[in-house]
C-alpha cells in the first residue's frame, strides 16, 4: 500500500461531492449509532450466502485503524458478528465494520462504541461451515471495492475511496468544504438582505 492519505476530517457529503457520487454505498447500509464516524483502509471480506468464519480471519489479518468491510450479498436472516467478535475487533484496534448484512447483540456493541455500519439486526448467529475469503475484490451492490480503498462513514452514509484516486478526492474534497464554509458564510452575512441577494443570483434574478 502507498502513502497513507487522511479523510477523518472531511464529511462523506464532501468526499462524495468530489468523487461525483459514484462510489456512495447504499443508504440501507446505516451507522448503529448517530455518533459513529469512520475513516481508514479496508480489509475486505467475502462471505458465502450466511456464513461469517473467514471475519475471524480478517480480524487477524487487519491492522490496527483498519476498517473490516464485509460482503454479506446482502443476507439479513443471520449475523456476520455478535458482540463477542466485536470484542475481538475492538482490542486488536480495528476501526469498525462496514456490512451488506445484519449483525446482531446490539445493545452491548453499542455499549462498546464500537463503530458498525450495516443494513440492520437479527437474532440469528451466522454458520461457520468456511469457504470465506479475505482481502480480496468484493462489490457492495454495484460499487467495487479493493483492499487497501479508503473507506469513509459517518450519520450521512459510507463513501469508498479507491487508493489510486485518493490523494486526488482528498483535496478535491477539501476545495469543496471549503468553498461550502465560504459560500455559507456570505449567504448569511447580512441576515435576511444576503440570503435573498445569494438566491436571486443563484435564480439569476
Amino acid at each position: 500500500m502507498g502513502e497513507h492519505i487522511k479523510f477523518t476530517h472531511l464529511p462523506t457529503t464532501a468526499i462524495s461531492d468530489a468523487t461525483g457520487g459514484h462510489t456512495n454505498l447504499s443508504n440501507a447500509i446505516k451507522p448503529l449509532a448517530e455518533h459513529f464516524a469512520i475513516a481508514g483502509r479496508a480489509v475486505t471480506v467475502r462471505l458465502p450466502d450466511g456464513e461469517n468464519g473467514a471475519v475471524l480471519e480478517a480480524i487477524r489479518l487487519a491492522n490496527e485503524g483498519d476498517i473490516l468491510v464485509i460482503d454479506a450479498k446482502g443476507n439479513t436472516n443471520r449475523a456476520v458478528a455478535g458482540d463477542f467478535v466485536v470484542s475481538l475487533a475492538k482490542g486488536l484496534g480495528i476501526q469498525g465494520l462496514v456490512v451488506d448484512g445484519v449483525i446482531r447483540d446490539i445493545a452491548a456493541i453499542l455499549e462498546m462504541d464500537f463503530p458498525v455500519f450495516a443494513l440492520g439486526t437479527t437474532v440469528a448467529a451466522g454458520n461457520k461451515n468456511g469457504g470465506g475469503q479475505v482481502n480480496v475484490p468484493i462489490a457492495i451492490g454495484d460499487i467495487p471495492i479493493q483492499p487497501g480503498d479508503y473507506i469513509i462513514g459517518d450519520i450521512d452514509g459510507v463513501v469508498v475511496v479507491p487508493e489510486k484516486d485518493a490523494p486526488f478526492i482528498a483535496k478535491a474534497a477539501e476545495d469543496k468544504l471549503k468553498k461550502d464554509e465560504l459560500r455559507a458564510k456570505e449567504a448569511h452575512r447580512n441576515g435576511k438582505e444576503s440570503i435573498l441577494a445569494y438566491l436571486d443570483k443563484v435564480l439569476k434574478k
